[in-house]
């Protein structure tokens, strides 16, 4: 079977992708070392890498034993809400590395491997990628440069397949913050579920091979 490596697989849409791909993949799942990371992981008979996007350094020594890599999916992210007023320089560091930096660092020592597959780089971005959301200013800017690295990279690399994919708000603990921010109530109903995105995502994974489908933008009814 191909093989397929989700970051941010612990909690949230990344479950989702990993339940949606497990019947044609074999998983790896990156991410901190956590007990909620291995519950996903034995679920779907995977194997984890601990990739910390705080620790760029170390990225490419452990992804070292992957010689070839039919799909990467960069889900993992994170959001501070806030206006650019309300942020701070800690916060958009950590959104860079996270959501940014982290992507590049585990990308660029995967390339041999997705080289010799013909592989498939999918990137989770967000609405916020193509428009600005208000009260998410650090979130917004990293998910603009997020797209700017899929793009630079599907021109850089056409052996491979680079999708980014653009889905409204999504029912998640991050939305439930963002929601608590914005001071409404929280009602997962009027929000996309992860396993509607999780689709979307593995629709485009699973797209016939003379097909590169270059942005996905998903919305709630």
């Amino acid at each position: 079977m191909p093989t397929a490596m989700i970051t941010g697989a612990s909690r949230g849409l990344g479950p989702a992708i990993a339940r949606a791909l497990a019947p044609t993949h074999i998983l790896f799942l990156a991410g901190r070392p956590s007990a909620e990371l291995d519950a996903v992981a034995e679920e779907f008979g995977a194997t984890t890498w601990p990739v910390d996007f705080n620790a760029p350094d170390a990225i490419a020594a452990v992804v070292e034993p992957i010689v070839e890599l039919d799909v990467l999916i960069h889900n993992a992210g994170v959001a501070y809400p806030g206006t650019v007023a309300e942020s701070t320089v800690d916060e958009w560091q950590d959104t860079m590395a996270v959501n940014v930096v982290g992507p590049v660092a585990l990308t660029l020592p995967l390339l041999p491997a997705l080289r010799s597959a013909g592989g498939h780089v999918v990137f989770v971005n967000s609405g916020a990628g193509i428009n600005a959301s208000p009260g998410l200013a650090s979130y917004t800017a990293s998910k603009f440069a997020l797209r700017g690295f899929a793009n630079s990279l599907r021109n850089d690399e056409p052996s491979l397949r680079v999708t980014s994919v653009h889905p409204g708000r999504i029912a998640t603990e991050m939305q439930e913050r963002l929601v608590a921010y914005e001071g409404r109530e929280y009602t997962p109903t009027q929000f996309l579920s992860p396993e509607t995105v999780a689709k979307v995502i593995v629709d485009a994974v699973n797209a016939p091979r003379d097909a590169h489908i270059h942005e996905v933008i998903v919305r709630h009814r």
